[in-house]
């Protein structure tokens, strides 16, 4: 086994994307509409599930003390790279 493998992808459900942010649901999507939080994706059938790496990169980014500026660069990055792996 290659230690080089890397950590599959995880989608999150929305209760767990706002337990881990501390938000209420207005506050999970005003942060969305201001490019603080990265878009859900659709999974179908009114379900949406938000990338594990890039909730845990949202967050290590504001515990750092990244402006909110640098978090919507991040959030831009993120949302780049989805088009890139896809």
């Amino acid at each position: 086994m290659s230690t080089n493998q890397e950590k599959p992808r995880t989608l999150l459900h929305r209760r767990e994307v706002l337990k881990r942010n501390a938000l209420s649901n207005s506050g999970l999507y005003k942060r969305i509409q201001a490019g603080l939080i990265t878009r859900a994706v659709p999974l179908g059938m009114q379900r949406v599930g938000w990338p594990e790496d890039e909730v845990d990169a949202i967050i290590a980014a504001r515990i750092a003390g990244k402006s909110d500026d640098e978090i919507r660069a991040l959030v831009n990055e993120l949302h780049s790279a989805r088009k890139v792996t896809a």
